[in-house]
């Protein structure tokens, strides 16, 4: 009788050999494991801003300007991320291995770009351009949450790659 894991299809790996050589040897992977801590701090930093404001009514432009600056921390991985996209998978956005996290990303770039538009023209009142930034943040969230578990996907490829080529090599141990 087969166990679940033999029943399952076998994914396709997220990464060719030489995609993986290419995402090793750019710079733009040391870019991107740079910026999204840096923009998860910014993130945190904003929310407690945000949610300040939103209890007590405080700093209303500390609010404000946390999420102007998270919205130029995220149009900064964006852009650094569709550059390291073309030179590992050969197309700036919807490469199939991070479509979907490509197509919530434009999500969240939408929600964050509306923030901006409306705060700079003056269409919503703070306590609306807060709730704004908290669907913005939800989204970040949410595709945060994808690229970790890509993240994961890839680590586990390549442990599992590994294992491989330690059986294919007798008297090497696993």
């Amino acid at each position: 009788m087969l166990t679940d894991s033999e029943r399952r299809t076998p994914r396709r790996p997220l990464y060719t050999p030489e995609e993986r050589q290419r995402r090793d040897a750019s710079v733009w992977t040391w870019v991107q494991g740079v910026l999204a801590p840096i923009q998860f701090l910014v993130f945190l930093i904003s929310l407690g801003l945000v949610l300040r404001f939103l209890w007590t009514g405080q700093d209303q432009a500390a609010a404000q300007w946390s999420i102007v600056i998270k919205t130029l921390v995220l149009y900064s991985i964006m852009v650094t991320g569709c550059i390291w996209e073309k030179v590992v998978f050969g197309k700036y956005l919807f490469a199939p291995a991070f479509y979907w996290e490509d197509v919530f990303s434009m999500l969240v770039l939408a929600l964050h770009t509306a923030y901006l538009v409306a705060l700079f023209k003056g269409w919503l009142g703070p306590h609306e351009l807060m709730w704004l930034a908290l669907a913005a943040y939800g989204a970040y969230v949410i595709n945060a949450a994808q690229f970790l578990i890509k993240l994961r996907a890839a680590r586990l490829d390549a442990a599992a790659e590994l294992a491989h080529a330690s059986m294919d090599r007798p008297g090497v141990p696993a």
